[in-house]
């Protein structure tokens, strides 16, 4: 069973928050413990228990195994350009091993797309190259994204890490050709398609379970892949 998934897109802002949360509500309905894992969040905002991030909030929200925020996100920036950031890939490590020493499933959301940098040398993409995570790709149906799948899931493959599975979110309701987009999609992209989330008002209070199948990231699980 792959244990960890590790959850990109295609760009900012194309629903990789609400993509983690279906995948926490099909892992956990099926009768997995599954527990969502942001490293890192930028965007903050202050609440009565603390400062906090609006996405990691969603995630820790979805995740039904008892753990505190801060071991859902360590790590708050100001924002991705601020001069202070600075990746700490043993402190994302040890949160991860910290989740799945709880769960059997850790969900992990990443920011951005596949090549966001976390300094100015460092991509997101290096820890989970060395991590070894199996990613879910999520395309945000949109003008031009056809071009921004096929070249993500280049680029990953490309990384040596298993593309697991990508997932539509339809974040643009007015697309034409909305059908045909997913057909190009899907001819193009070297990976199942485990879902198709449609356009939906407060995603983030919804079931989402009902518009994936993992039944490909289940066949996933039993091939020979070394975690």
């Amino acid at each position: 069973m792959l244990t960890r998934l590790f959850v990109t897109g295609t760009d900012t802002n194309i629903g990789k928050t609400v993509v983690t949360r279906a995948l926490l509500q099909v892992f956990n309905r099926e009768g997995a413990t599954a527990v969502g894992y942001k490293p890192i969040a930028t965007e903050k905002q202050e609440t009565p228990e603390g400062i906090r991030n609006r996405d990691a909030l969603v995630i820790h929200k979805s995740s039904p195994v008892h753990v505190a925020y801060e071991e859902i996100n360590p790590m708050i920036w100001e924002s991705n350009c601020d001069a202070k950031n600075k990746a700490d890939f043993i402190q994302m490590t040890k949160g991860l091993k910290n989740l799945g020493n709880k769960a059997d499933r850790v969900i992990i959301e990443g920011n951005g797309g596949w090549r966001m940098l976390l300094d100015d040398e460092t991509f997101y993409s290096d820890w989970v190259i060395q991590e070894k995570l199996p990613v879910i790709l999520v395309v945000g149906i949109q003008a031009g994204c056809v071009n921004h799948a096929i070249l993500t899931a280049q680029s990953i493959i490309n990384d040596g890490v298993p593309l697991a599975g990508w997932i539509a979110n339809r974040i643009n309701p007015g697309l034409a050709h909305y059908a045909k987009t997913l057909d190009r999609l899907r001819c193009h992209i070297p990976a199942p398609q485990v879902g198709e989330i449609p356009y939906l008002l407060r995603p983030e209070e919804r079931d989402l379970s009902c518009y994936l199948d993992v039944s490909a990231i289940s066949a996933f699980d039993n091939r020979s892949f070394s975690l």
